[in-house]
């Protein structure tokens, strides 16, 4: 089976091995464990691999660069208006060669696939729409758009779209989804976290406004005004990041914040793993990946109630929903500091969720799409 890929996330070659973002990369070397050929339609870059990048590991794959590009100025869209003939007719080029369609949304790229799919009724097809699905949440007109063309059974044939969360009115052609990080094998007993002594945070995430950051800091910067023992460590990169570092010297929490860049799978997992809470009070989000491994170590989060998140965290049940007001969630966070029978069991409660959904279970089901 050829099995081609459309997708906006930035490419690299290394050895002769193509790099990507990583968790990009472990999701879709599952898909390529079922078919024989991967087509990857992307942007490609002249850079090393980073901390956060990991390499295909398909024998068999074609890479075919494309242009990136955005709407974002008079100059970006002249630039994409000279380059779309090119580009539709590469990603034309690609499908019509396909026994397996797969778009990656919502992005650019994705979105110029979308239209170009509607060509191609009787192929097989998927879409992993990794964003907000929720009808109710604002979303880029170039995101609506894509998900309206997704949704539409008329335009859109044959065509399986995974997305996080299960929504009321959605038409035929959606499917509730989920992602994973850990296998069957890697489920190590949940260590019990005694609230006694340094109770520590961990965020891991871009460091940009959306993902608020910085409300993580305030966070632990108010626990710690409080008398509370607690510490929080970051891992991610970002634009905030310089903001971040001016904050935390100028409120003097060098003792209790930490900024620890990218780091590898293995050292979230330490982190993890050491942690009492984990911390996203992200505005957006698809399935939020960090929130799952967190509970899978046994982290209670504290997270904003957006796109799936409330349905991850059982509306409460298995962590905390920040409601972005510091005043209320320090009152909610307290609730669970002081007691920790509760603590134990939103823990228990996330755990038992979260490792429902491994590799393997997911791997099974990438499998029963690609049977279809």
């Amino acid at each position: 089976m050829k099995f081609v890929i459309i997708t906006h996330v930035p490419h690299s070659k290394v050895n002769n091995l193509y790099y990507a973002y990583a968790p990009y990369v472990r999701e879709m070397n599952v898909w390529g464990n079922h078919v024989t050929q991967v087509v990857i339609v992307a942007p490609f870059f002249l850079g090393k691999a980073t901390a956060i990048d990991s390499s295909y590991q398909h024998q068999n794959i074609h890479f075919i660069p494309v242009p990136s590009f955005d709407l974002l100025s008079i100059q970006a869209i002249l630039f994409t208006l000279f380059k779309l003939p090119g580009l539709l007719w590469v990603l034309f080029k690609a499908m019509k060669s396909a026994d397996h369609i797969h778009l990656r949304c919502p992005g650019n790229i994705g979105l110029l696939g979308c239209f170009v799919q509607i060509l191609f009724p009787n192929t097989p097809k998927t879409a992993k729409y990794a964003g907000n699905w929720d009808p109710e949440s604002k979303h880029p007109w170039t995101y609506e758009l894509q998900r309206w063309i997704l949704s539409n059974t008329f335009l859109t044939r044959n065509m399986q779209v995974l997305v996080y969360g299960e929504w009321k009115g959605s038409s035929g052609n959606i499917k509730p989804f989920f992602t994973a990080t850990y296998s069957e094998k890697d489920k190590l007993a949940v260590v019990p976290k005694v609230l006694q002594g340094v109770v520590d945070f961990v965020f891991a995430g871009t460091l940009v406004h959306g993902k608020h950051p910085l409300y993580a800091v305030q966070l632990i910067e108010n626990l710690h005004q409080k008398g509370y023992l607690v510490r929080l460590r970051l891992y991610g990169e970002g634009v905030q990041r310089k903001v971040l570092e001016e904050y935390v010297v100028g409120h003097q929490l060098e003792s209790i914040v930490f900024l620890k860049g990218n780091q590898s799978k293995e050292t979230l997992q330490k982190a993890y793993q050491g942690s009492h809470f984990i911390v996203l009070p992200s505005e957006s989000e698809g399935w939020p990946k960090v929130i799952a491994e967190g509970l899978f170590w046994g982290c209670v989060p504290l997270a904003t109630a957006v796109s799936c998140v409330p349905f991850m965290l059982d509306y409460g049940d298995r962590g905390i929903l920040l409601e972005m007001d510091l005043e209320k969630d320090i009152l909610q966070i307290e609730s669970v500091l002081s007691n920790q029978s509760l603590f134990d069991y939103k823990q228990t409660r996330g755990a038992e969720w979260s490792r429902g959904y491994t590799m393997d279970f997911f791997e099974a089901e990438i499998k029963k799409l690609l049977a279809r």
